[in-house]
């Protein structure tokens, strides 16, 4: 880290009070208590995308809430301007709060236990209760049982949260505020190990009987990815707030506004880099509010501050995995590989979204039907968002940034490279074709490929990301041949080649220059991608690694055509 006397990045920070005691860098949310509290119901639900900061507003709002709140770390903070608010409601709650983001496993039982020990955990909170003059002998034993975990019917740890706020309003003479982050993360685990019947029971009755008609309960907040049915797991529930993505209110407190960003370029001097940012990690629409994905914005803003010519990374694509989107778009049916070619040419598709979910949707029999709620959960998982604000239900939805686009490029490529390696003759010929310098072969067998594929449109989607997209999808068939070294944008001679093959037993390389061919224009496409071979000597490195024979490929793509130009040299 450079010693430049600047605050440290908030990297995976997500304890509030980190910020003050460890002096990082903070971009102030603060003046979502206020509106929480001006707004909220009995219970309050924010979904949000991941790494969007949900775990973060969460830990600020028990740092606020909680009896024995310290009021220094909201010094200077926009919160501390509501004095009147920070005077009523500041350190004046007992807060249970708990995450079930680790609330899962292999089999129901291991998620029965995790969520027990949760309570546990969050119990011994609350050990110096054993000695309060408020509670009966019989309070206090229920108290222990939480902090041992002592649940061995299902009936105790489905009522533990309520009895939980029960005992701690008791002991404190005030109602409490409950707290419960990532609300969806068991249910989604569950739908993947295959026991979420057992786990909706669960969460179902556990919630309910914490959030319903409890008679100690000032309010709740809770934050997940998904909206899940209410019939599903929140039945009943009376003054229940939704405020998810399309909502205007909050819209603010999650994500990073352009001149939230621009101020922490500008903190650490690498404003220039700001386009960057902004391509990269910008385009997500809440309410009528544009955000950047935090996760992102910090994570790069931390590499810049080391090297202010630091490539853009893929930051939230890596941070976790949205195993449901997975596995709904490797089922995807023709008619959503053809609307998801739209998306990656900056096209928009309108949908109506189905605000609420339960997983069992998603098991549809139908594949049509369960393709419909596949925009769904892309849009609620933060893999599209609204191009435009929404017209009597319907979405147009769009990719947000280039980050998302890289993922739905390599969902493609994975389709492209299993749907032509599977034809394992056809593709073998190809492999043969490329080594052997026949560039007739080759154009007619990519050529065959990409009419199968996807496509990149002529739309105004810039031309470097057609060449890309089309650039990896050679590649990868490339790659799938394990005695081949394949380099991809490797540096040789004066400039940096798209693709360059050896095989090394042969002593022959091939080096490939990939070019978007506008508006079907192939013969100057491919006479620029021979061109910049020549000029930039891109068969240096070959040479140097003793190639004896190298072939030299121009490739044009357009939609889904292309041609071949070659030279042997």
């Amino acid at each position: 880290m450079p010693d430049d006397g600047k605050k440290a990045l908030p990297v995976g920070i997500e304890f509030f009070r980190d910020f003050k005691s460890k002096d990082y860098y903070y971009v102030d949310k603060t003046a979502f208590i206020a509106e929480l509290l001006r707004t909220k119901g009995a219970v309050n639900l924010f979904t949000r995308p991941r790494r969007f900061g949900k775990s973060l507003n969460m830990n600020m709002f028990k740092c606020f809430f909680e009896i024995g709140a310290d009021a220094s770390l909201f010094d200077g903070l926009a919160i501390s301007g509501e004095r009147e608010l920070c005077e009523q409601h500041m350190g004046k709650y007992p807060v249970i709060h708990l995450s079930l983001k680790d609330v899962e496993g292999g089999n129901f039982e291991t998620a029965y236990d995790s969520l027990g020990m949760l309570i546990s955990e969050e119990a011994s909170r609350f050990e110096h209760l054993e000695e309060s003059d408020r509670l009966s002998k019989t309070d206090k034993t229920r108290l222990q049982q939480l902090i041992t975990g002592d649940f061995a019917r299902p009936a105790f740890l489905q009522g533990s949260l309520k009895l939980l706020s029960g005992l701690v309003s008791k002991h404190y003479g005030h109602r409490v505020v409950i707290l419960i982050d990532e609300y969806d993360v068991p249910l989604d685990k569950a739908y993947q190990r295959g026991y979420y019947t057992q786990m909706v029971d669960l969460i179902r009755s556990f919630l309910s009987q914490a959030l319903k008609t409890n008679e100690n309960l000032d309010f709740a907040v809770l934050t997940g990815c998904l909206r899940v049915a209410r019939e599903s797991i929140f039945t009943g529930l009376n003054n229940f707030k939704v405020r998810s993505i399309s909502d205007e209110q909050c819209a603010e407190y999650f994500g990073f506004t352009d001149g939230e960003v621009k101020e922490m370029l500008r903190y650490y001097g690498v404003e220039d880099r700001f386009p960057d940012m902004k391509e990269w990690y910008d385009g997500y629409h809440f309410g009528d509010v544009d955000v950047y994905c935090p996760w992102d914005v910090v994570n790069q803003c931390d590499l810049l501050r080391v090297s202010k010519d630091a490539p853009m990374r893929p930051h939230w694509e890596n941070s976790s995995s949205n195993a449901i989107v997975r596995d709904i778009l490797e089922e995807a049916t023709a008619a959503t590989k053809a609307e998801i070619e739209a998306l990656i040419s900056g096209e928009a598709v309108e949908k109506e979204i189905i605000p609420e979910l339960t997983y069992t949707d998603l098991d549809n029999k139908n594949a049509n039907i369960r393709q419909t709620y596949l925009w769904s959960v892309l849009y609620a998982t933060g893999y599209l968002t609204d191009a435009a604000r929404p017209e009597g239900g319907r979405h147009k939805l769009v990719i947000p940034n280039m980050e998302v686009r890289r993922i739905y490029e390599t969902k493609i490529r994975t389709w492209f490279e299993n749907q032509v390696t599977g034809d394992h003759e056809r593709w073998e010929r190809f492999c043969a074709a490329v080594k052997g310098g026949d560039a007739e072969a080759v154009q007619e067998l990519f050529g065959t490929f990409l009419s199968e594929s996807i496509s990149i449109r002529d739309t105004a989607v810039r031309k470097a990301k057609k060449e890309n997209f089309y650039h990896g999808m050679f590649l990868g068939l490339l790659r799938a041949e394990g005695s081949w070294i394949v380099k991809s944008s490797a540096e040789s001679g004066t400039g940096y080649s798209d693709i360059l093959l050896m095989a090394p037993r042969e002593r022959i390389g091939c080096v490939i220059e990939v070019k978007y061919a506008e508006k079907g224009a192939f013969d100057a496409a491919c006479r620029e991608a021979m061109e910049q071979i020549e000029t930039h000597e891109y068969t240096e490195l070959l040479r140097s690694e003793g190639m004896e024979t190298i072939h030299k490929y121009g490739l044009a793509c357009f939609r889904k055509s292309c041609q071949v130009m070659y030279e042997k040299e």
